[in-house]
């Protein structure tokens, strides 16, 4: 009976510890559908123009004349030199997190994802050096693994999505673009920001692969490594799990379209 009695009490101290730190606690719920931040509002992420263009010779006072009648009288299907702010579509999109760690002696591959990623990009298919992209939002409430208890862990504990519902990554370049690109084609670049996660900014590039699927859509991924140690990210000390990978790749599956 004594020992029982003591089994018993220990059970009790463990569920109240966990309880205490937020591991057998329901998460803050979104506060809402996310939407992207216009990107008129914001200083976003700008591709240089090449040197070459930058210093070439002002246009003379009639030549610049002649160049806008002839814009002026072009046919309209020659107008894909338009600049179009497309939008990510949440129905289409997804962002992933994944990492390994050891679950009750075997080696896990932990996957969480949502669908609540939000942004805008300002593209001319005719000249992307002027590409803008903006602030990328995910809701870190929304995310989820295959185990409730896990998921409780990371929104309570790791991420602190009560006091932190988003993290975002806010462009400041755009490496590796093309001059132009059509309908059909597929480009690979790189777009360097400051990502943050609860109330730590650090720089990140995310490795990116879009394809131009028509004048109005694009389809893409874009894939980023982090460190859990830049971030604080720690793990709770829970029975069962080990040697959580420090390493956590981030993907963004996206589809965007013309706003």
């Amino acid at each position: 009976m004594k020992k029982q009695t003591t089994f018993l009490l220990i059970a009790l101290l463990a569920v109240l510890a966990l309880a205490g730190c937020g591991l057998l606690q329901e998460p803050e719920a979104a506060s809402g559908p996310i939407e992207a931040i216009p990107l008129a509002t914001q200083s976003a992420g700008v591709v240089d123009a090449p040197a070459e263009a930058a210093a070439a010779p002002t246009t003379a006072p009639t030549e610049a004349a002649a160049a806008e009648t002839a814009a002026t009288e072009a046919p309209a299907e020659a107008s894909s030199g338009a600049t179009v702010v497309f939008t990510i579509d949440q129905s289409a999109s997804q962002v992933r997190f994944q990492l390994d760690e050891d679950l009750r002696g075997q080696r896990t591959t932990v996957t969480g994802a949502t669908d609540q990623v939000a942004g805008q990009l300002s593209l001319n298919f005719a000249d992307l050096s002027q590409a803008q992209v903006g602030t990328i939002q995910i809701n870190a409430r929304t995310l989820t693994t295959d185990n409730n208890f896990r998921n409780r862990a990371i929104q309570n504990e790791i991420l602190d999505t009560g006091s932190f519902e988003f993290i975002t990554f806010t462009p400041t370049g755009i490496e590796g673009l093309p001059a132009s690109a059509a309908v059909g084609d597929t480009v690979s670049f790189s777009l360097v920001g400051d990502l943050t996660i609860r109330d730590i900014t650090m720089p990140a590039t995310f490795a990116v692969e879009a394809t131009v699927v028509s004048d109005s859509q694009i389809t893409g991924s874009a894939t980023a490594i982090v460190n859990r140690a830049d971030y604080d990210l720690q793990i709770p000390s829970v029975p069962n799990v080990a040697n959580v990978e420090e390493e956590v790749e981030l993907y963004i599956d996206f589809t965007a379209n013309a706003s």
